[in-house]
């Protein structure tokens, strides 16, 4: 079974991240520690915060909600951290909306002929979809930006750094 993840908004671009890699991870921007928590047991998350209370909960030492203390401020060593935390695999890059944290649907060019700027209409010819909020995504230098940041970072030879 997948990983599944709710991300404390003390750590909130690591939800970013996770969605890029391709890993379910939902992100409420006006939660309490409860709510959290509460989620996270019933939806069978992995609780991951910077909140050392949370971490002090019974529920979280008897085992019974899997939390992960994230170290640090930088949501690239946090990516890391929970990566190799949770021996995560990277095969599903890029598979979730980034915003919504939704499965994205395979769009034809024609679908999304009105939906994206003429310049990437014309250069591009694969897309993809959320199909709750509509953003489009295509294979443009965004996305071969966070590839290869995602590459940098789990290089095993990489000199990891933690600029952002």
């Amino acid at each position: 079974m997948r990983a599944k993840f709710i991300v404390d908004t003390n750590v909130g671009k690591l939800a970013r991240w996770l969605r890029i890699m391709g890993y379910d991870a939902l992100y409420i921007n006006d939660i309490d520690d409860e709510g959290l928590i509460n989620i996270a047991l019933k939806e069978k998350r992995v609780l991951l915060t910077r909140d050392t209370q949370i971490m002090l909960r019974r529920v979280v030492t008897s085992g019974r909600l899997k939390a992960l203390l994230i170290e640090g401020d930088n949501p690239k060593a946090q990516l890391r951290q929970v990566v190799t935390a949770m021996k995560l695999d990277q095969e599903r890059n890029f598979t979730l909306c980034l915003e919504c944290n939704e499965p994205l649907a395979p769009r034809s060019k024609e679908e999304v002929k009105d939906l994206v700027p003429p310049y990437v209409f014309k250069t591009q010819s694969q897309y993809v979809q959320c199909p709750v909020c509509h953003r489009v995504y295509w294979r443009g230098t965004h996305w071969q930006r966070m590839k290869k940041e995602l590459e940098t970072l789990f290089s095993p030879f990489s000199n990891f750094t933690l600029s952002e």
